[in-house]
């Protein structure tokens, strides 16, 4: 291809750039993406031909690099403002002392100016070369063809001069006599407070553990599932103790393997006011509790049936799943050095390893979760002087109250126990609406009903319920509070149940409950699946039936305004 014909080449194959083509780096991969709609045989051979020889041999010199400097470094620029200083001063002080901290897969100003044909393609040909590339194709294509295709075009591709040698990416070291951390057990490290005035207050810190390659077993995604249910764990007590008046907006427990840098576990919670301190002490008396103390079978059964449910649901949709997201799946495996397993294999391990799921064993894996080398802090506030690194060094070498308060209540909540709506309805009418499969229903107090059942989607319903005048049901007093409306209905709950009830009625089920306010309708959506519709369908009917109000879901949402003015 000649210069700026590459574009037009994969627009004939019917690829548009920006959805079906694209190229991304991070700090440890390139990937290169394609997606052709409608392909046959002769378009998957051409697109083969046409990639193969763009990673092979691309033209590398000083014109084209003079033509690709100006649109990168205006992409530079997009992307600047306060959440880039903000994700700079986060890299920084979080990877301080590793090759993470400095390197920005976008680079400098300085060194996107100084590039040259000569030198971009010595960088290209010491990393871009086949000991080092992962092909990934999926479709509805022979495999044996597709191997076929690889082979043809790949097959014989042999790197240009030396090989680069792949770089030590550095471990998280803890600062010489640092202050321990006395909630994780470990010393406090770099710290940092960012002032920005367009962005909402938020603090995060991280206990940080060396990265290491693992041997990607049963037994080890085993322990993965346990610190993902022990890790849900806390995020619903945390969930439960903002929902009930806490002195945070949100807080999330996560844990995070970064760039082959470190294996993290990161703390990020948004203050409801000026005292981060007293929400940074919130949050931690709660992990303190989950340190200390097992979690009760109740708690590990209710968040294994989430997971279970999620689980079912991914085999029931795996005939549908798209061909991008496989590909990226198994590109992203390569990048962090593991496997990708079928949605029947992960079930099947998680359903296999209940025995593990026990409070000694996730008490054991919490703890692992919150022991690491160094623990590292952000602060980001609106207000000048409202904290620096001393005052949030302080407040992380506090000891934290042991809090057990938001532990979930042991009680179980069936829909069988729910009072009825009201009497069933009686249908007047029943028809074909005359598009596609779609049946019209008609009941005697003027409710229309429009279903479709069909196959095209295993594990999938969606359930959408149009009712009022949305927008125009507001008049010029009352709109103001519309979006706070829009926030707060959903958590305000519905009969004698609130929010945290719902969730425990939710367990081992597929259930949603979005609200939104159009022009001149609201509307109920979800997606669920064809065993739990009956239940949605009384949410949503409950909902309108016996509606409940709720002062605490309203402060928050006027709280989340207020932080994001």
């Amino acid at each position: 291809l000649k210069q700026a014909e590459a574009i037009a080449a994969w627009q004939r194959l019917g690829a548009t750039f920006g959805s079906d083509a694209n190229a991304e780096t991070s700090p440890t991969h390139t990937a290169y993406k394609l997606d052709i709609p409608n392909i046959n045989q002769a378009k998957l051979s051409e697109s083969f031909k046409l990639l193969s020889g763009m990673i092979r041999e691309p033209v590398l010199n000083d014109a084209n690099v003079a033509a690709e400097r100006p649109i990168v470094l205006a992409e530079k620029r997009e992307r600047g403002g306060a959440g880039l200083r903000i994700a700079d001063l986060t890299r920084q002080t979080f990877f301080a002392g590793q090759r993470l901290a400095a390197r920005n897969p976008i680079g400098t100003d300085e060194t996107l100016r100084a590039a040259n044909g000569k030198d971009v393609k010595a960088f290209y040909d010491r990393w871009y070369r086949p000991e080092n590339a992962v092909i990934v194709v999926v479709g509805d294509a022979d495999p044996m063809v597709l191997a076929g295709l690889v082979e043809q075009w790949f097959g014989d591709w042999e790197g240009k001069g030396k090989p680069g040698v792949a770089p030590d990416f550095g471990d998280p070291v803890a600062p010489a006599a640092a202050p321990e951390n006395p909630v994780e057990g470990t010393p406090i490290g770099e710290l940092a407070v960012g002032v920005e005035p367009d962005l909402p207050r938020s603090l995060t810190y991280a206990i940080m553990r060396p990265w290491r390659q693992v041997e990607d077993t049963i037994v080890y995604n085993e322990g993965l599932l346990i610190d993902a249910v022990a890790q849900s764990i806390i995020n619903r007590r945390l969930e439960a103790r903002a929902r009930g008046g806490g002195s945070f907006l949100y807080a999330q427990v996560q844990q995070d393997d970064v760039s082959r840098s470190t294996d993290a576990t990161f703390v990020t919670f948004a203050p409801l006011t000026s005292d981060w301190q007293a929400a940074l002490a919130d949050v931690r008396s709660v992990i303190a509790d989950a340190l200390t103390n097992p979690p009760t079978q109740e708690e590990i059964d209710r968040e294994a049936a989430e997971f279970d449910v999620v689980f079912a649901n991914q085999v029931e949709q795996e005939s549908v799943q798209s061909g991008s997201d496989l590909a990226n799946n198994l590109v992203n495996a390569v990048d962090i050095r593991e496997t990708v397993a079928a949605p029947d294999v992960v079930l099947n391990v998680f359903r296999g390893m209940t025995a593990r799921l026990n409070p000694d064993e996730v008490l054991a894996r919490t703890k692992a979760l919150f022991d690491g080398t160094v623990t590292r802090s952000v602060y980001v506030t609106p207000t000048p002087g409202e904290a620096d690194a001393d005052m949030l060094r302080l407040a992380l070498a506090r000891e934290a109250v042991v809090d057990g308060s938001a532990r979930l209540a042991a009680q179980t909540i069936s829909f069988d126990e729910l009072p009825p709506v009201g009497e069933p309805g009686i249908i007047t009418e029943q028809k074909p609406l005359g598009l596609l499969d779609v049946e019209q229903i008609d009941f005697a107090n003027g409710v229309k009903a429009l279903v479709w059942a069909n196959d095209a989607e295993p594990g999938r319903v969606t359930v959408r319920v149009r009712f009022g005048a949305g927008y125009r049901a507001f008049d010029k007093d009352s709109a103001v509070y519309a979006a706070l409306g829009e926030a707060a209905l959903v958590g305000s709950g519905l009969g004698e149940l609130g929010q945290n009830e719902i969730d425990r009625l939710a367990t081992g089920r597929k259930l949603g409950f979005d609200f939104g306010i159009d022009e001149a309708v609201f509307t109920f959506t979800a997606q669920t699946r064809s065993e739990d519709v009956v239940d949605q369908l009384y949410l949503f009917a409950a909902k309108l039936g016996m509606p409940r109000w709720d002062k605490d879901p309203v402060i928050r949402a006027k709280a989340a305004a207020e932080l994001a003015y």
